[in-house]
């Protein structure tokens, strides 16, 4: 699926952001369809995991503008972009590490449902409880779900992660180097359950494992020092001189 073939669901045009002196984006624009798999690869400090805080809101576009099913995202705040159906995880997790697997996804269940509630007062609804099943069944968490976040193994974190995120139903969801400390064969896992995910969901994912990104994107960006120095399907981006200089070095 090419960024041509169907309608828009987020829309990057021309996005500055800036530091002080440091420009960290550089007029990067994208265009990602509904549905579509679409991967930003780049070398530490590319300005990555910036341009996905300027799609978030946790940082502010220096220039030009970000719309996310043609709603200029500019002037709204972190939980109004949330509600609007974009979810985002990050390079290092942030779950709650002294309490279950099953208390976390409740929490991304309930804060969906949408009611105050506290860590140890839950709201009483029975689709919480069938979705948190479903979602454990999933992820492959029913073994590990009463097991405090905190005593799992760095990979199995990530995965609760991705889970709650998803738990919390977005339309658009940005994985920040979502195979980022797993295992071999963990990624393998992590790779076969983003794949079978719904095309309902739109994935704009950061990945320093070439394989992982170029295995799941339909389309690829590449960026370096904020700015977009190429673009295209996986086969084209294996194949380009430029980035393979810059993941394998210049013999190469």
């Amino acid at each position: 699926m090419r960024s041509d073939d169907k309608a828009a669901l987020l829309e990057i045009d021309k996005v500055c952001v800036q530091f002080g002196a440091v420009r960290a984006v550089s007029d990067v624009s994208l265009r990602i369809p509904a549905g579509g798999r679409h991967a930003l690869l780049g070398t530490n400090g590319a300005g990555k995991s910036t341009l996905f805080n300027a799609i978030c809101g946790t940082v502010p576009v220096s220039a030009g503008d970000v719309r996310f099913q043609g709603i200029r995202l500019a002037h709204l705040a972190v939980h109004a972009r949330a509600r609007l159906g974009i979810g985002r995880t990050f390079q290092t997790s942030l779950c709650f590490g002294d309490r279950s697997v099953a208390d976390n996804l409740r929490v991304a269940l309930a804060g969906r449902a949408g009611p105050r509630f506290g860590l140890n007062a839950w709201p009483t609804y029975g689709a919480i409880g069938e979705r948190l099943e479903n979602v454990l069944e999933r992820f492959a968490l029913k073994p590990v779900s009463e097991l405090p976040v905190g005593s799992l193994s760095y990979g199995q974190q990530r995965e609760v992660e991705i889970a709650m995120a998803l738990a919390a139903e977005p339309t658009l969801l940005l994985l920040d180097e979502p195979a980022a400390g797993m295992s071999p064969s963990g990624r393998v896992e992590l790779l076969g359950r983003l794949r079978a995910l719904p095309r309902s969901v739109t994935l704009l994912f950061v990945e320093h494992d070439m394989d992982v990104a170029l295995a799941l994107a339909d389309e690829v960006t590449v960026m370096r020092d904020g700015q977009v120095v190429a673009s295209g399907t996986p086969e084209q981006i294996r194949s380009n001189e430029l980035v393979r200089e810059m993941y394998l070095g210049a013999e190469h």
